[in-house]
């Protein structure tokens, strides 16, 4: 299981609006001859993938899948008779389909002779890749992550504007990767105006990776017709709003968001209760004044503070990426 979660990693962003699993083939000695994760959207899902690389040694076999085995005809076939074809003796499974119209496939399975499993490293499989599509499914909007890059005393430039670079390389190499595995990224027009960013996720060579997030830019100001911004590269969607809900409803099919900035959005989003995660990559730096990371004229008073739980902390180079969910989750 935990290597049907690391394989559904590379679903990420990519197969949205559908979910990000993963999924292992052991033939009929345990050996691991056949591992997949969701394709884009038209595209085999993860069990079809596969069995697709494990061929006739499916026959008598296991499937371990991060996700309970689609039940209906979409875009492609119910992938529990895809399993109940291949002849697989047995299915492991995490975390139980919530979606009624594609629920039931172990039903399904059992109902053909095959043995059924779920639960399976439950709890880490809900944490990972499938973590967004989870939190669309019970809660009808994307998973938003904040994402914030500062000094220790919490600044994102100097007083003279000077911003470039507050954090390291590997820093902005780790959020670039986190760019190319989500569906949006969102800045104000303030930031879109003043900085003209692409807002591509890049390796460090200054090529794209394949996976794209659509842009998105949201308030009053016009953005001009030669911006960065519109060069092609991925959608550009601009919305005329001061409204953070009306963001996330101009984006029907996505599953996990980043908001970039500048300071008025991110404190937005905090001040309507649309943040669920909070990535801050923190520099070994104080400047002591400057602009602040967030500004979120609600809270007046300690006890209206947004308060997160850590969750991890990673070193990147000399910086620290600190990663904090919702606390109340």
């Amino acid at each position: 299981m935990r290597r049907a979660i690391a394989a559904s990693a590379a679903a990420r962003g990519a197969s949205s609006p559908n979910p990000a699993v993963g999924a292992v083939i052991l033939d009929r000695d345990g050996v691991v001859i056949g591992v997949g994760h969701t394709q884009p959207p038209g595209g085999p899902h993860a069990e079809v993938m596969a069995l697709r690389a494990a061929g006739d040694g499916a026959l008598g076999g296991t499937a371990v899948v991060t996700l309970e085995p689609c039940n209906h005809t979409g875009r492609t076939g119910p992938c529990a008779e895809a399993l109940v074809d291949a002849g697989v003796a047995a299915v492991h499974y995490a975390v139980a389909d919530p979606n009624p119209a594609a629920a039931g496939g172990a039903a399904t399975l059992r109902d053909a002779g095959v043995e059924v499993v779920g639960g399976v490293l439950e709890a880490q499989a809900r944490r990972g890749p499938l973590r967004a599509w989870l939190h669309r499914q019970r809660h009808g909007r994307p998973f938003v992550t904040a994402k914030i890059a500062a000094t220790l005393d919490g600044r994102i430039a100097a007083p003279d504007g000077t911003s470039r670079w507050i954090t390291g390389p590997r820093a902005r190499e780790h959020a670039h990767t986190q760019r190319a595995a989500v569906d949006a990224m969102v800045i104000g027009t303030g930031t879109a105006l003043a900085d003209d960013p692409s807002l591509t996720a890049r390796r460090p060579d200054g090529t794209l990776y394949p996976h794209q997030p659509r842009r998105v830019v949201m308030g009053l100001r016009q953005i001009p017709a030669d911006a960065r911004l519109r060069d092609g590269t991925s959608p550009f969607v601009h919305v005329t709003t001061h409204d953070p809900h009306e963001v996330l409803a101009a984006l029907p099919d996505a599953l996990q968001v980043i908001v970039e900035g500048g300071p008025m959005i991110v404190g937005a989003f905090l001040a309507a209760d649309l943040v669920d995660e909070v990535h801050a990559y923190l520099a070994p730096t104080i400047l002591g004044a400057g602009a602040a990371a967030v500004d979120d004229a609600t809270v007046t008073t300690l006890t209206r503070a947004h308060r997160f739980r850590r969750e991890s902390v990673t070193e990147l180079g000399d910086d620290l990426l600190v990663t904090f969910g919702r606390a109340t989750d």
